[in-house]
């Protein structure tokens, strides 16, 4: 049996008077009295099928009972749209197909949501029943787009030498950050597997086992919290070089998203990207993944420490933006005030430009020259409103790094950036250092003396890939000596019996690992940014709510006893 001779946009002008057999679904019926029309959807769009009772009888009834949703299979001939009643928004608007034969192949319940571009549907009720949802052409189109991504990624980098290497899904829980998944083993009572994180120690080991280029769409899998860029399983590219430095990691990444955006969303991407050092990131926007589609940076005020205002003595960092164009009220003020309080800091000074003096109920404290050196610092003109923190450094940057996302403007298009030389460690919430990327990234040879004395500040050859505020992939150099890893392990606290976690990879290196280093990219992340996406949930087929639940499956789902005694598990 051949159920069609053609797709319905592969359909044209060229193609009038051609006899052809289409399938799809009845995606609208429109009833004229002596006419009806059905515009027949399949994967590649929509085309208008005519049944006239003067030309087939027997398909005009049947046209009476077809409702959306159900499936039909129709032959007949391609006609030119009369005059006039052509539809521009469609590929296959100058054409229609004058029915000459239907069958129904199968019929549809009523949708609970009816199946249009932006009809507004609750995410629960879109996830409960996905491929309905997966039905709609915007959501059609994100999932053909990953896939045409994912044919573009494999082709460039098979191009430039890289190996596609699978790494296993079963593997030995490491301290790596995030919480694992674990699996138990059957065949081994009492002991379990954990799923990856990442194939970070794999694509390691790849490297001493000498394969220099590797590369791999990897699915990750961490035990977190979730929130609209997060699942608890994601895609990420993988991807690892041997006797290379960064320059070769960014020409690569660079070429690649170049030929991705540019075959694939036809939109051109400038070369080589934008470099910012972690430190400066910091600074002049108050957060390491910035978005640079509008200016507005953070201005460095630590002179005002020395003037007669106590709550700017002795704070470890003063700095603020200037909000131009907005005349902000008193209430207004009240709730940036309380906005700030959110991200920790003990309030928010302000200052009201007009004309050329500063003022503000804080002006009395601060001497002419003060005032007047805050004006030169942000060429503030009338109108403007400067907003000022002074706080610990890690409230600072977080709140004007927020102020700056409320306030910016962002221009359309697509800013890439890379940030460099981030910190080797930073100190978690109880005052204890923890690696800033992962433990095997490589410091730079100078800050090695300073492992005896200062950890905080080694920097790391690390490197962060920054989309429109977003980060869209991070990696490193690799330390390849082992004395050099357990010189890291060290400075964790990362003890002889937690170095067996690790056991296989030190072993490793200790047999002649090469100089090598590599990145990750969240393709889940990049995509969503892609199509400008809400959340990652709508460019991944069968995502997982924020709860991590799958409403069309039900999973996570409760465990039999018999189930859990085959695995010697009591709950």
């Amino acid at each position: 049996m051949i159920y069609r001779t053609h797709k319905n946009t592969e359909l044209s002008l060229e193609d009038v008077g051609l006899d052809v057999t289409l399938c799809g679904w009845v995606n609208k019926r429109r009833d004229h009295g002596g006419l009806i029309f059905i515009d027949l959807r399949d994967i590649s769009g929509i085309i208008q099928l005519v049944f006239n009772p003067e030309i087939d009888g027997a398909s005009h009834i049947k046209a009476h009972s077809l409702r959306n949703e159900w499936v039909i299979k129709v032959s007949g001939r391609v006609s030119r749209r009369p005059k006039g009643s052509e539809n521009p928004h469609l590929k296959t608007g100058e054409i229609e197909v004058i029915v000459l034969g239907l069958e129904i192949l199968n019929e549809a319940k009523t949708p609970p949501f009816e199946i249009a571009e932006y009809s507004e549907v609750k995410e629960e009720l879109r996830l409960k029943y996905r491929y309905l949802d997966l039905r709609r052409d915007f959501m059609q189109k994100n999932i053909i787009l990953k896939s045409e991504v994912y044919q573009r990624i494999r082709d460039f980098l098979s191009k430039n030498g890289f190996f596609e290497i699978e790494t296993p899904h079963l593997i030995k829980s490491t301290p790596e950050g995030a919480r694992d998944f674990l699996v138990p083993s059957r065949l081994s009572l009492g002991s379990f597997y954990a799923l990856p994180q990442s194939p970070q120690l794999f694509k390691q080991i790849l490297m001493v086992a000498g394969f220099e280029k590797y590369f791999q769409i990897a699915r990750c899998f961490r035990d977190e919290d979730l929130r609209a860029d997060r699942q608890p399983e994601f895609t990420q590219l993988d991807l690892e070089a041997s006797f290379i430095s960064e320059e070769d990691i960014y020409n690569v990444i660079e070429g690649l998203i170049k030929d991705i955006f540019e075959n694939v969303l036809k939109k051109p991407i400038k070369t080589p990207f934008p470099r910012l050092k972690y430190r400066d990131a910091m600074l002049e926007y108050g957060s390491d993944k910035p978005d640079t589609r509008f200016e507005l940076k953070i201005k460095d005020l630590s002179f005002l420490s020395s003037s007669d205002f106590k709550i700017f003595k002795e704070k470890e960092a003063i700095r603020g933006i200037n909000v131009a164009g907005y005349n902000l009220s008193r209430k207004e003020i009240d709730e940036l005030i309380e906005f700030a309080k959110g991200f920790g800091a003990s309030g928010l000074c302000w200052f009201k430009v007009e004309g050329d003096s500063l003022s503000s109920p804080i002006a009395k404290f601060f001497k002419e020259d003060e005032l007047k050196r805050v004006g030169e610092v942000f060429q503030a003109k009338d109108s403007s409103f400067i907003l000022i923190v002074a706080d610990k450094e890690r409230v600072v940057c977080d709140t004007l790094a927020a102020l700056r996302l409320k306030f910016g403007k962002p221009e359309p298009g697509f800013n890439f950036l890379w940030i460099i030389e981030p910190p080797l460690f930073e100190k978690d919430k109880d005052g204890n250092l923890k690696p800033s990327h992962h433990p095997f990234t490589l410091p730079f040879e100078a800050d090695f003396p300073l492992f005896s004395s200062n950890c905080e500040k080694i920097r790391a050859r690390a490197y962060d890939l920054v989309l429109n505020g977003c980060e869209i992939g991070g990696g490193s150099l690799r330390i390849h000596k082992p004395d050099i890893q357990r010189m890291a392990f060290k400075s964790l606290g990362i003890k002889e019996e937690a170095e067996k976690e690790f056991s296989f990879l030190l072993e490793a290196l200790s047999y002649g690992a090469p100089p090598h280093g590599g990145i990750a990219l969240g393709l889940d992340r990049l995509l969503m940014l892609m199509v400008n996406a809400g959340s990652i949930r709508d460019v991944i087929a069968f995502p997982k709510t924020q709860a991590g639940v799958c409403p069309l499956t039900d999973a996570p789902f409760k465990v039999s006893k018999e189930q859990l005694k085959e695995l010697g598990i009591r709950i």
